[in-house]
């Protein structure tokens, strides 16, 4: 960007003002460039003795209509994209689909005491041209381009008002030694690769076509209900009455601490499936005697473990009348070796 404070420029400069002779302030010594460039410019010979001959020879050759400078070319489609032909040949294409769009200006303002920088101001059809692309060609793409929405057409309106505002007051200030492109009649051209510069900075003011962020719309959901209508005594647990009855328990959940006398249990009954009858054997029936009696004490803090009674002691309690050969007769047997 240019160093050259905007309160320096001359009124030539403002938006929308009618073009008028450059201002022109020179250094009590005149470069040997500039010497050597009106001498080159000029067909009628000046004599360029003194820093006033100079800037009178300066003045009158940018003030003259003739002194146009191109700054830049820009390449831009004829017509919407919409509306474009398209073809096979992609040099056909190019001459048919685009066109050039020369950026001229002329001269406002040059110092070579402060800031030494030249000032160009847009010429009046560059600046129609600008405008005629912006609106033609460039919205209508840009419109093309977006979804729809309620205030599309103002923006688009909005968008052309501002690019008119800014090609308007557009001004490229560069350094002075610009003034050695300068030809006949005042005309010159950039040199240097600054017509890139005014290129970037010409594409710069053509701004898209933005349509407005989505809208966030908020889901409102039902608040789970975590805590009870009463939420102050929600963490107590409901009081037990000290007269409450313990629920009922059935009887025959309840084990009983003693060994009752054993019920006669018969072999067919218990085992119908197993000892059945085995050739003409039957089965005696077998009867337990009330054995010794184990009670447990009431309810203490610690429990004994109970006494249980050796095989040889069940054996005794039993009786012996199986006879048939099983050797069940010879249970004192059996137990001494146990």
């Amino acid at each position: 960007m240019s160093r050259m404070p905007a309160l320096l420029l001359p009124d030539t400069a403002a938006p929308f003002a009618p073009r008028s002779s450059p201002t022109v302030v020179l250094n009590t010594k005149v470069d040997p460039w500039l010497t050597a460039t009106l001498k080159r410019v000029n067909r009628i010979k000046r004599s360029l003795n003194s820093v006033p001959q100079h800037m009178k020879c300066l003045t009158d050759t940018l003030s003259q209509p003739s002194a146009i400078w191109n700054l830049c070319t820009l390449m831009v489609p004829k017509a919407p994209t919409s509306q474009l032909d398209k073809h096979d040949n992609a040099l056909v294409e190019a001459f048919t689909r685009f066109e050039l769009l020369h950026i001229q200006a002329y001269v406002v303002h040059v110092d070579l005491v402060l800031s030494h920088e030249v000032a160009f101001k847009l010429t009046k059809d560059t600046i129609s041209d600008l405008c005629e692309y912006h609106k033609e060609v460039y919205l209508i793409d840009q419109r093309d381009s977006t979804w729809p929405w309620t205030e599309k057409e103002t923006q688009v309106k909005k968008l052309h008002d501002q690019f008119v505002q800014a090609a308007n007051k557009f001004v490229y200030r560069t350094n002075a030694n610009a003034l050695e492109g300068l030809e006949d009649d005042g005309a010159g051209e950039l040199l240097e690769g600054r017509s890139e510069d005014v290129k970037n900075q010409v594409l710069g003011l053509f701004y898209p076509l933005l349509p407005p962020p989505p809208r966030i719309v908020d889901v409102v959901r039902p608040a789970a209900q975590m805590l009870p209508s009463s939420p102050a005594n929600w963490w107590n647990p409901a009081p037990v009455p000290s007269n409450a009855q313990p629920p009922p328990v059935e009887s025959w959940k309840i084990l009983s601490s003693t060994i009752e006398d054993c019920p006669p249990v018969s072999s067919s009954q218990a085992f119908p499936t197993n000892w059945g009858p085995l050739g003409g054997l039957e089965m005696p029936n077998v009867t337990c005697s009330p054995g010794p009696q184990y009670s447990q004490p009431p309810a203490t803090m610690s429990m004994s473990i109970p006494q249980l009674p050796l095989p040889s002691m069940v054996a005794q309690q039993c009786g012996s009348g199986f006879g048939g050969g099983f050797g069940w007769d010879r249970y004192q047997d059996y137990a001494t070796t146990m």
